[in-house]
């Protein structure tokens, strides 16, 4: 009597290809999503400065009898005096410094401008992702880019 004492054990070819496919599978969806989460984070960091800024040229306008800073030195001071006050910063999320730059309003809207630029309009509004004229010298609006495409435009 010949018996076959040796058992066999172990996996087969198609079951350890089967879970490394599974694996580069969860992988390929790891390393896709995760970019993606963080540049969504980052842009919603941009539109929450961005509302900061404007809460900034709210509070401006209050101190100010409902005037705008209308000219570059005075869009600075607002800056200096209301957000980077006690040592606060303002700075995208690369860590660099945000630059609000007084702006006119073209006849067909703003044009692309730099993640860490904050683009600052007087007589304007939005209208989607631009700024556009608007009626009303105490109207303001901003905008920035947006890593993940497009632009965030926002006035009062």
């Amino acid at each position: 009597m010949n018996y076959n004492t040796k058992s066999k054990s172990g996996f087969t070819i198609i079951e350890v290809v089967l879970v490394l496919a599974i694996a580069g599978l969860i992988f390929l969806i790891v390393f896709l999503a995760v970019p993606a989460l963080q540049r969504s984070q980052r842009d919603t960091q941009r539109k929450n400065d961005l509302s900061r800024f404007m809460t900034s040229v709210s509070n401006y306008q209050s101190n100010n009898r409902g005037a705008v800073p209308d000219t570059q030195g005075l869009v600075d001071a607002m800056v200096t005096n209301y957000i980077r006050v006690n040592g606060d910063t303002f700075a995208d999320p690369g860590g660099a410094n945000y630059t609000s730059t007084l702006s006119t309003v073209a006849a067909t809207g703003a044009t692309a401008v730099p993640a860490n630029t904050i683009y600052y309009y007087t007589n304007a509004t939005c209208s989607g992702e631009n700024a556009v004229a608007g009626t009303g010298t105490r109207k303001v609006a901003a905008r920035i880019d947006l890593e993940g495409g497009g632009s965030y435009c926002q006035s009062n």
